[in-house]
């Protein structure tokens, strides 16, 4: 298998390969210095390349509308190992100084079944560890679950817990999944789709209100959890006016709140009510970007399909973050960053390289940060079209398209550095807020921008703070 020692030479080459798929100018990327590549986290894949590179090219994207819109260029440079930093920023969040409560259920993790075969479960949500639960028929401890999987063929509870709704993976090898017909599916689908999806007439940007690179520009994001609610983040920290959407029957994780909630207003709305899809509609109408992490084919049926959406508001970018792709019979399959490892054989890999015993898991949860960052890069290469060409515009990402980038990638030799970030890094790259919740510590955007840096307007704030309009 192919190795590499050179982790700067790589992040430009994945730099250079992710500005493509937007089709950027060449000569933009000569803006892009990165440092610190020499030490990755503990991995056989490059996930510092996937971070460095991801967080620049979104940064890139942010530059290229400013030069849009002032006539302005800027220098970016990114830090490899801060970029590292920033894929753990849930890691690392302090509130008053302490560490908020544990994101992990205690029964999320990996379990031997029957026949030898490892599964992972997901139970972060209580609905979700409620529905395991019922499948497994035990108590819900760690060695009730353990001896229930235990009467499993782990395949066959893959499958069961699938049907159920519920969340979980068998772990395969590259090789099985590679063979598998999700797989197959979307072999041919590139890491990121922007698509004109609609005539719509140009919008130029608004140089009157140009302070930053995406002021005045408005966000609707309608995510939990990491990534597409980093992609959220992301434009809030380039001056968008982020309205994240939320309802108080669905659960979330309070940790994960605060940290991506960074810059971002919040309003609740019920979907399940006519008034509260009225209301969404009432902010569409408004708004520049449409966000959201739902599984594909979940918004048509409330009557809130890509098509529908840009007939009411004409030039809208509409981004769509998903587990295992649009495409393929897993494309309405629930899945997260662990489960997307486990299933396209990440944590086979991982657990094989390290001799675990057991399946293992990368040093963070690329698949979201790196998704996150890719959305966000996609809809700021949609914003700069709609501005030069018009049109309507849908951008496709999804965790497993990013896996399958990962997996791609020459594996790091035995032999090469790798490091845990330092106490002394991490403080590096924190920065303090004060906020309803507190004092709230958190990793501060990476990219340093010579012209218009990164950074954000607004404190998060609990859910449900604000009214559900512009």
């Amino acid at each position: 298998m192919k190795v590499t020692t050179d982790a700067g030479v790589d992040a430009k080459a994945a730099l250079h390969s992710f500005w493509q798929l937007g089709d950027g100018d060449p000569a933009a990327l000569e803006a892009v210095t990165f440092s610190d590549t020499g030490l990755q986290l503990p991995s056989v894949f490059p996930v510092g390349v996937l971070a460095a590179a991801s967080i620049a090219a979104q940064a890139l994207g942010a530059a290229e509308i400013w030069k849009l819109r002032s006539g302005q260029r800027q220098q970016i440079a990114v830090s490899m190992r801060r970029a590292l930093t920033m894929f753990r920023s849930e890691r690392y969040l302090t509130v008053d100084g302490k560490p908020p409560a544990e994101i992990r259920s205690p029964l999320t993790g990996y379990f031997q079944a029957g026949d030898g075969r490892w599964i992972q479960l997901h139970t972060n949500f209580p609905h979700h560890r409620d529905g395991v639960l019922r499948v497994l028929q035990c108590e819900g401890n760690f060695a009730a679950v353990a001896a229930a999987i235990k009467a499993w063929n782990a395949a066959e509870l893959d499958a069961r817990l699938a049907q159920e709704g519920m969340c979980a993976a068998l772990i395969r090898s590259r090789q099985e999944w590679q063979a598998h017909p999700q797989a197959v599916a979307i072999a041919g689908l590139p890491l990121l789709e922007i698509l004109r999806i609609g005539d719509a007439p140009a919008e130029a940007f608004d140089k009157a209100d140009a302070s930053r690179p995406l002021s005045g520009v408005r966000v609707l994001d309608l995510s939990r959890v990491i990534a597409a609610p980093v992609a959220g983040r992301t434009l809030a920290q380039h001056g968008a006016d982020v309205m994240a959407i939320s309802a108080a029957h669905l659960p979330n994780i309070a940790p994960l709140v605060i940290d991506t909630g960074r810059g971002k207003r919040s309003a609740q709305i019920d979907l399940r009510m006519e008034a509260g899809k009225e209301k969404l509609l009432d902010l569409v109408r408004d708004a520049d970007v449409f966000l959201q992490a739902y599984r594909p084919g979940s918004l048509a049926g409330l009557g809130l399909s890509p098509e529908e959406l840009c007939k009411l508001r004409p030039g809208l970018i509409q981004v769509s973050l998903s587990a295992y792709s649009h495409a393929g019979p897993w494309a309405t399959r629930r899945g997260f960053d662990s489960l997307v490892q486990s299933a396209t054989g990440i944590a086979h890999e991982e657990g094989e390289a390290a001799g675990l015993a057991e399946p293992g898991k990368l040093p963070c949860q690329a698949l979201d940060h790196a998704t996150g960052y890719l959305a966000a890069f996609g809809a700021m290469i949609a914003l700069k079209r709609r501005a030069e060409q018009g049109g309507s515009w849908l951008v496709r990402v999804s965790l497993a398209q990013t896996g399958r980038w990962l997996q791609s990638q020459a594996r790091l030799p035995s032999a090469q550095a790798i490091a845990e970030l330092t106490p002394q890094e991490i403080a590096a790259s924190l920065q303090i807020t004060e906020s309803p919740f507190g004092q709230v510590s958190a990793v501060a955007p990476v990219e340093q921008m010579s012209v218009t840096p990164a950074g954000f307007d607004k404190p998060p704030v609990p859910l449900g703070t604000h009214q559900a309009s512009w």
